[in-house]
């Protein structure tokens, strides 16, 4: 599979990358977080000249949900959502209070739920989950691009 490299100046007037984090405070739903995503993408082409493919905000739009309902639904108290652009990837990193290091399931078009994680991995690069002092984080990895035919 071979990658397009579009120019993408994700980078605001000072050179910082372009990212933005919210808490569940701001956002405290699963379709509050998914439109704050999404405001953040368009601002990111509109803003800072980013080019990202629209299949990029689909894409976001289902990871974020995913992520954010495990949180809601799993960890007590409040979670954390980090968006951010590289030159060639979207990296969305939820916080949450919860210990357990989850795992996906084995694919089972059978079983009732418990799909989240397993969907973020099939449609993410990667996806990386780690423990952190006070839960865990989860990090997944979008392309902006998609893969040339």
């Amino acid at each position: 599979m071979v990658e397009r490299m579009k120019a993408c100046h994700c980078r605001d007037e000072q050179g910082t990358p372009v990212a933005r984090a919210f808490s569940s405070q701001e956002h405290s739903t699963p379709g509050a977080a998914r439109r704050a995503a999404t405001r953040f993408l368009d601002h990111a082409r509109s803003e800072h000249g980013c080019e990202i493919d629209r299949s990029t905000d689909e894409l976001c739009e289902l990871t974020v949900s995913e992520l954010v309902t495990n949180a809601a639904k799993y960890a007590p108290g409040p979670y954390l959502i980090e968006l951010a652009l590289t030159s060639v990837e979207l990296r969305i990193t939820v916080w949450d209070s919860n210990t357990h290091l989850p795992k996906a399931s084995s694919p089972d078009p059978a079983r009732t739920g418990q799909h989240g994680l397993e969907i973020v991995e099939a449609v993410s690069r990667h996806v990386e989950v780690c423990p952190d002092p006070v839960g865990k984080r989860i990090t997944a990895a979008l392309p902006l691009h998609a893969p040339d035919d």
